[in-house]
């Protein structure tokens, strides 16, 4: 393991134009509980003796695990985006979802999960990193659908900022909408999503569920479902008072530009920052849907140029 990491971290180094430089951090696994199943992320912290600003990096929807990668798609996205930091002078936690990698253990019946669970485990997590006693200050940084996740965390305790990147700026009903007809799918299974979304958000659940649709409405992932499409992020955006910066890319194949400034009107003052040519895996890709997905399985890849200098300065302030 610590063999792999010092590779990874040449690469990082490589990849700064600096193949000489030594590790400007250490990192360590950490747990949120006790037990087999606690929750299981690593910490990232730059060396030195003085205090520095944490976050706590929240991943998107699925079975994206701490680094940002899904199965058969390693991207390493937010890894690299943890060691960016620390070459900036921020420490970073970043975990694995409940019953994802390290934390399959922690995993509940999937029945049983509600969009407020992970909510929860968010706040569980800013406690540990509350703790490490070199860390002044604490913020959220969500991905994707950890956006949302980040926002209602900032909700409940303090942070001294929320960074939101590639985060729908619509309720999750209507990116499903957008998102099943940008990939093609036949108008029967759109008009099907439809109905079960509307069902699910009038609090019923669906047993007829198309098999091509199985994947995203199966019955046992319905409640979690119904616990999310209530939720609007731009409306849950504007009732958080701390600091807010949104990232955006340009050529986003899940998430648009139009969500960035839903989510930056909604939150008078927030900063709202596009990166030209970044996608969802915050990497550089053309707007070629078929290109741009060649990115999401590509580790070697740097993240976009700027959004590392530009979450670290908000970080840093």
């Amino acid at each position: 393991m610590m063999t792999r990491r010092l590779v990874f971290a040449a690469a990082v180094a490589a990849s700064l134009g600096r193949p000489e430089m030594a590790l400007a951090w250490t990192e360590r696994e950490v747990a949120a509980g006790t037990g087999p199943k606690a929750l299981q992320g690593t910490l990232v912290v730059p060396n030195g003796v003085t205090p520095v600003p944490g976050v706590l990096i929240l991943a998107g929807s699925g079975p994206v695990d701490r680094d940002g990668n899904l199965p058969g798609a390693r991207n390493e996205s937010l890894k690299l985006l943890a060691y960016g930091l620390a070459e900036r002078g921020v420490a970073s936690l970043r975990a694995d979802k409940r019953g994802i990698g390290a934390s399959r253990a922690a995993g509940w019946q999937e029945e049983e999960l509600r969009f407020n669970s992970y909510v929860a485990d968010a706040i569980a997590w800013l406690a540990v990193l509350r703790g490490e006693p070199r860390i002044a200050r604490v913020s959220l940084l969500g991905h994707s659908e950890g956006a949302l996740l980040a926002t209602l965390a900032a909700q409940r305790t303090e942070v001294a900022g929320l960074v939101l990147v590639a985060g729908a700026g619509e309720p999750a009903g209507r990116v499903i909408e957008r998102q099943l007809a940008a990939t093609g799918v036949p108008e029967a299974l759109q008009d099907a999503s439809r109905r079960i979304i509307a069902a699910l958000k009038a609090g019923r659940t669906v047993s007829d569920v198309p098999a091509e649709l199985a994947p995203l409405f199966r019955p046992s992932v319905q409640p979690y479902l119904a616990s999310w499409l209530s939720l609007d992020p731009a409306a849950e955006l504007a009732q958080v008072r701390t600091p807010v910066l949104i990232v955006q890319g340009t050529t986003d194949l899940q998430i648009g530009m139009d969500d960035a400034r839903r989510l930056a009107a909604a939150r008078p003052g927030a900063e709202l920052f596009l990166i030209e040519g970044m996608n969802h895996v915050l990497k550089r890709a053309p707007p070629d849907r078929a290109a741009n997905l060649t990115t999401y399985a590509d580790p070697s890849l740097p993240l976009a140029p700027e959004l590392v200098a530009t979450i670290g300065a908000f970080l840093d302030r």
